[in-house]
Protein backbone atom coordinates (compact mmCIF):
# COMPACT_ATOMS: atom_id res chain seq x y z
CA UNK A 1 0.00 0.00 0.00
CA UNK A 2 1.11 3.41 -0.32
CA UNK A 3 0.21 5.34 2.71
CA UNK A 4 0.21 9.23 3.91
CA UNK A 5 1.00 9.18 7.50
CA UNK A 6 0.63 12.71 8.80
CA UNK A 7 2.05 13.66 12.39
CA UNK A 8 0.21 14.98 15.20
CA UNK A 9 0.15 18.35 17.33
CA UNK A 10 3.69 17.44 18.19
CA UNK A 11 4.58 17.82 15.08
CA UNK A 12 6.73 15.39 12.46
CA UNK A 13 8.59 13.65 16.18
CA UNK A 14 10.59 10.33 16.54
CA UNK A 15 7.83 8.40 17.12
CA UNK A 16 5.94 9.25 13.80
CA UNK A 17 9.26 8.37 11.89
CA UNK A 18 9.23 5.24 13.74
CA UNK A 19 5.50 4.02 12.90
CA UNK A 20 6.63 4.89 9.14
CA UNK A 21 9.78 2.23 9.41
CA UNK A 22 7.20 -0.08 11.28
CA UNK A 23 5.00 -0.23 8.12
CA UNK A 24 7.78 0.05 5.45
CA UNK A 25 9.09 -2.65 7.00
CA UNK A 26 5.58 -4.63 6.41
CA UNK A 27 6.22 -4.08 2.74
CA UNK A 28 3.98 -0.54 2.33
CA UNK A 29 5.67 3.01 0.85
CA UNK A 30 5.21 5.46 3.08
CA UNK A 31 5.39 9.11 2.91
CA UNK A 32 5.32 11.77 6.21
CA UNK A 33 4.89 15.11 5.10
CA UNK A 34 6.13 17.71 7.79
CA UNK A 35 2.95 20.30 7.94
CA UNK A 36 4.80 21.96 10.25
CA UNK A 37 8.13 22.71 8.47
CA UNK A 38 10.02 21.29 10.89
CA UNK A 39 9.13 22.69 14.49
CA UNK A 40 8.38 20.38 16.93
CA UNK A 41 6.22 20.88 20.32
CA UNK A 42 6.60 19.62 23.49
CA UNK A 43 2.90 20.36 24.52
CA UNK A 44 -0.51 19.56 23.20
CA UNK A 45 -0.84 23.53 24.04
CA UNK A 46 2.09 24.70 22.28
CA UNK A 47 1.65 22.27 19.36
CA UNK A 48 -1.97 23.91 19.07
CA UNK A 49 -0.68 27.52 19.29
CA UNK A 50 1.56 27.28 16.52
CA UNK A 51 -1.60 25.22 14.60
CA UNK A 52 -3.89 28.44 15.38
CA UNK A 53 -0.60 30.47 14.35
CA UNK A 54 -0.72 29.06 10.94
CA UNK A 55 -4.29 28.85 10.45
CA UNK A 56 -6.26 25.28 9.61
CA UNK A 57 -6.73 25.88 5.82
CA UNK A 58 -2.69 27.03 5.50
CA UNK A 59 -2.12 23.12 6.78
CA UNK A 60 -4.96 21.54 5.04
CA UNK A 61 -3.40 23.36 1.96
CA UNK A 62 0.12 21.69 2.85
CA UNK A 63 -1.35 18.34 2.93
CA UNK A 64 -3.22 18.33 0.01
CA UNK A 65 0.24 19.57 -1.61
CA UNK A 66 2.03 16.98 -0.11
CA UNK A 67 -0.56 14.27 -1.15
CA UNK A 68 -1.14 15.34 -4.58
CA UNK A 69 1.97 13.53 -6.44
CA UNK A 70 0.63 10.09 -5.06
CA UNK A 71 -2.72 10.45 -5.44
CA UNK A 72 -3.13 9.01 -8.47
CA UNK A 73 -1.61 5.69 -7.10
CA UNK A 74 -4.70 5.55 -4.68
CA UNK A 75 -3.35 6.42 -0.93
CA UNK A 76 -4.32 5.40 2.57
CA UNK A 77 -4.49 8.31 4.20
CA UNK A 78 -3.71 7.83 8.23
CA UNK A 79 -2.35 9.95 10.91
CA UNK A 80 -2.00 10.68 14.88
CA UNK A 81 -4.64 12.90 16.22
CA UNK A 82 -4.59 15.70 14.44
CA UNK A 83 -3.00 14.27 11.88
CA UNK A 84 -5.91 12.12 11.75
CA UNK A 85 -8.65 14.51 11.66
CA UNK A 86 -6.21 15.87 8.03
CA UNK A 87 -6.21 12.45 7.07
CA UNK A 88 -9.74 12.01 7.34
CA UNK A 89 -10.45 15.33 5.37
CA UNK A 90 -8.14 14.40 2.87
CA UNK A 91 -9.71 10.98 1.97
CA UNK A 92 -12.75 11.97 1.81
CA UNK A 93 -12.24 14.25 -0.59
CA UNK A 94 -10.41 11.76 -2.89
CA UNK A 95 -11.99 9.18 -4.70
CA UNK A 96 -9.11 7.31 -5.34
CA UNK A 97 -8.46 7.15 -1.77
CA UNK A 98 -8.03 3.12 -0.57
CA UNK A 99 -8.52 3.69 2.86
CA UNK A 100 -8.44 5.45 5.91
CA UNK A 101 -6.15 4.57 9.16
CA UNK A 102 -7.06 7.16 12.25
CA UNK A 103 -5.01 7.17 15.24
CA UNK A 104 -6.21 8.73 18.18
CA UNK A 105 -8.38 11.41 16.48
CA UNK A 106 -11.34 12.39 14.26
CA UNK A 107 -12.63 15.29 12.57
CA UNK A 108 -15.69 17.34 11.45
CA UNK A 109 -17.55 15.35 8.01
CA UNK A 110 -18.48 17.10 5.17
CA UNK A 111 -22.33 17.27 4.50
CA UNK A 112 -20.86 17.16 1.03
CA UNK A 113 -18.71 14.14 2.00
CA UNK A 114 -19.52 10.51 -0.31
CA UNK A 115 -17.56 7.48 -0.56
CA UNK A 116 -17.98 4.22 -1.91
CA UNK A 117 -17.76 1.80 0.88
CA UNK A 118 -14.00 3.27 2.05
CA UNK A 119 -12.38 1.19 4.86
CA UNK A 120 -11.71 2.74 7.79
CA UNK A 121 -10.51 1.69 11.01
CA UNK A 122 -10.08 4.41 14.16
CA UNK A 123 -7.78 3.19 17.21
CA UNK A 124 -8.84 5.76 20.17
CA UNK A 125 -8.22 5.75 24.05
CA UNK A 126 -11.42 4.76 26.09
CA UNK A 127 -12.07 7.30 27.44
CA UNK A 128 -10.80 9.93 25.53
CA UNK A 129 -10.79 14.22 26.43
CA UNK A 130 -10.47 14.69 22.66
CA UNK A 131 -12.64 11.94 20.93
CA UNK A 132 -15.46 11.44 23.57
CA UNK A 133 -18.28 8.88 23.61
CA UNK A 134 -20.97 11.20 23.02
CA UNK A 135 -18.67 12.65 19.37
CA UNK A 136 -17.94 8.97 18.54
CA UNK A 137 -21.00 7.67 18.25
CA UNK A 138 -22.52 10.71 16.29
CA UNK A 139 -18.76 10.64 14.16
CA UNK A 140 -19.57 6.59 13.57
CA UNK A 141 -23.36 7.23 12.38
CA UNK A 142 -21.89 10.51 10.07
CA UNK A 143 -19.29 8.26 8.63
CA UNK A 144 -21.94 5.33 7.86
CA UNK A 145 -24.03 7.94 5.67
CA UNK A 146 -21.50 8.96 3.47
CA UNK A 147 -20.47 5.47 3.00
CA UNK A 148 -17.23 4.58 4.76
CA UNK A 149 -17.08 1.28 6.09
CA UNK A 150 -16.03 1.72 10.19
CA UNK A 151 -14.14 -0.41 12.98
CA UNK A 152 -13.68 1.45 16.24
CA UNK A 153 -10.76 -0.33 18.78
CA UNK A 154 -11.32 1.34 21.45
CA UNK A 155 -8.18 0.61 24.18
CA UNK A 156 -9.38 1.67 27.98
CA UNK A 157 -6.96 3.46 30.21
CA UNK A 158 -4.60 4.13 27.79
CA UNK A 159 -3.61 8.10 27.06
CA UNK A 160 -4.61 9.98 24.26
CA UNK A 161 -1.54 9.31 21.96
CA UNK A 162 -0.79 5.82 23.07
CA UNK A 163 1.36 5.21 20.71
CA UNK A 164 4.27 7.60 21.09
CA UNK A 165 6.69 6.13 23.53
CA UNK A 166 8.11 9.30 24.30
CA UNK A 167 4.85 10.83 25.38
CA UNK A 168 3.24 10.23 29.86
CA UNK A 169 0.14 8.69 27.25
CA UNK A 170 2.28 6.06 26.25
CA UNK A 171 0.34 2.56 26.81
CA UNK A 172 3.05 -0.30 25.25
CA UNK A 173 0.51 -3.29 25.34
CA UNK A 174 -2.33 -1.06 23.54
CA UNK A 175 0.43 0.49 21.32
CA UNK A 176 1.42 -3.24 20.47
CA UNK A 177 -1.86 -3.86 20.29
CA UNK A 178 -2.73 -1.09 17.59
CA UNK A 179 -0.05 -1.92 15.39
CA UNK A 180 -0.90 -5.72 15.02
CA UNK A 181 -4.15 -4.27 14.22
CA UNK A 182 -3.80 -1.57 11.68
CA UNK A 183 -1.20 -4.11 10.31
CA UNK A 184 -3.78 -6.78 9.69
CA UNK A 185 -6.11 -3.71 8.30
CA UNK A 186 -3.27 -2.56 5.93
CA UNK A 187 -2.89 -6.36 4.62
CA UNK A 188 -6.26 -6.39 3.61
CA UNK A 189 -7.02 -3.54 1.68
Amino acid sequence: MNIMLFHSTYGLRPAVTAAADRLRAAGHEVWTPDLFDGRTFDTVEEGMEYKEEVGKDELLRRAVLAAAPYSERGLVYAGFSLGAATAQTLALGDDKAKGLLLLHGTSDIAETASVDELPVQLHVASPDVFETDDWLNTWYLQMGKVGADVEIYRYPGAGHLFTDPELPDYDEEAAEATWRVALGFLDSL
